[in-house]
């Protein structure tokens, strides 16, 4: 890691072509800088309406400041057709956390208190008590197609 980046925590979510929208946005952010990534949780949608949807959560550790990293986050939902507001999320990307170091992150209080889809996954790169879930489920795991990289919108 080059001592100027920052380490974003994000959580991602799709219930729309999850596959397809989660697998090409981890591929764009793998393009940014250094990745580590959850596992892909199938959770059931937080009000009941609506398909199920695909979550994961990750670190990404690069150059740019949360309010470009927030731009592109943007972009790259539009980019999937994502319409607001609707039951159907072609892809959603929280900014959750960001800092210099893993154990000092600031907490996005906009997206606090955190739901059982953002915490599950996050626990697993970030095992503190913000993200911790004490209720016991057994959300099934998905494996995404991630062997190839193209860059196109994130490196634009």
């Amino acid at each position: 890691m080059n001592a100027n980046d920052t380490i974003f925590a994000l959580a991602l979510a799709s219930n729309f072509q999850p596959k397809q929208h989660l697998t090409w946005a981890i591929q764009q952010l793998a393009c940014l800088g250094a990745l580590e990534l959850s596992h892909v949780y199938q959770i059931p949608c937080r009000d009941g309406v609506g398909e199920d949807y695909l979550n994961c959560a990750c670190i990404l550790r690069c150059h740019l400041s949360s309010q470009d990293l927030q731009d592109l986050l943007k972009d790259l939902e539009q980019h999937t057709g994502r319409v607001r507001p609707s039951h159907k999320i072609s892809l959603d990307i929280d900014l959750i956390a960001w800092g210099k170091q893993l154990s000092e992150l600031q907490l996005n209080q906009k997206k606090m208190p955190f739901a059982p889809d953002v915490k599950i996954p996050m626990y697993e790169l970030i095992a503190n008590d913000d993200f911790s879930y004490t209720e016991m489920v057994n959300y099934p795991k998905i494996r995404l197609p991630l062997e190839s990289i193209d860059c196109a919108i994130a490196a634009s």
